[in-house]
């Protein structure tokens, strides 16, 4: 028995997180179409039948596009909190009740023989939250679509076997690029996205105080503000620059708003 999960799609087009037990099987967010949510399960060679619970994080549209259909579709449990069912209910169409559950922020629920622990972000939603799962001595943490990582924040998803983190954007990319100001400045502020740097020192504070060997899937990358390779170099630069070497106990691992990333055990 062991705990597993794939990067189903992640970045600024859309976000799934598959995550399984024997017991258990859960998804975070379903952020785009149903018809492309089977595809990602289909390359994975999951099946979306055989899911639990659907997780919502927030309802920005990249994290719930799907949901609605996707629960209907196969009857699943949707778990939100209290507000931000109320900014998403109208967007996912009509759901039965017994389809509607309340997971509150800074709580813990176990799912079958998984423990998951909300708790909250910093981002422009009605109250964002993400989440840790932990079986069998291992855990996964989960965390994305947040302005900054604070020590709160630091202090529940650390002591993890595997992360994935957020590293958002370039920061030279974003401020030269063609979004507007005041959209530049949203992403730059305390409710936007964490830079490929900010999450890089923020990982290394995870770091200091973590013994476990670690996985670290960098996520949520800006389709206009950032690249794969200009994340994974920035990240490896300032993780060496706090004493952090990549590549022995301490991986790095890209994920991809349409090619899921392996189901792979933390």
């Amino acid at each position: 028995m062991s705990l597993k999960f794939s990067v189903l799609a992640s970045g600024s087009t859309g976000n799934a997180i598959y995550v399984e037990t024997a017991g258990q099987k859960v998804l975070i967010d379903a952020g785009l179409s149903g018809k492309k949510m089977d595809e990602l399960f289909a390359k994975n060679g999951l099946d979306p039948s055989s899911l639990d619970a659907l997780l919502i994080s927030h309802e920005h549209s990249d994290h719930i596009k799907g949901a609605g259909i996707f629960a209907r579709r196969y009857n699943l449990p949707i778990y939100a909190n209290e507000k931000t069912w109320k900014a998403m209910d109208s967007a996912l169409g009509t759901l039965t009740t017994d389809q509607k559950f309340h997971f509150e922020v800074e709580e813990t629920r176990t799912f079958g023989d998984m423990d998951v622990q909300s708790f909250g972000v910093s981002h422009d939603a009605a109250e964002p939250m993400f989440y840790t799962f932990t079986h069998g001595g291992r855990k996964l943490s989960v965390i994305t679509d947040t302005g900054y990582v604070s020590g709160r924040m630091k202090g529940i998803v650390g002591e993890a076997d595997a992360y994935v983190f957020e590293s958002n954007h370039d920061m030279d990319m974003l401020r030269m690029g063609r979004y507007p100001w005041s959209v530049k400045r949203r992403i730059l502020s305390d409710v936007g996205h964490v830079s490929n740097e900010d999450a890089a020192h923020a990982m290394a504070d995870l770091l200091d105080t973590n013994d476990k060997a670690a996985n670290i899937y960098l996520a949520h990358l800006s389709k206009d503000n950032n690249m794969k390779d200009l994340a994974r170099m920035t990240v490896e630069q300032t993780l060496a620059s706090r004493g952090y070497e990549t590549g022995g106990s301490l991986k790095l691992y890209d994920t991809d708003p349409s090619v899921p990333t392996p189901l792979t055990k933390v």
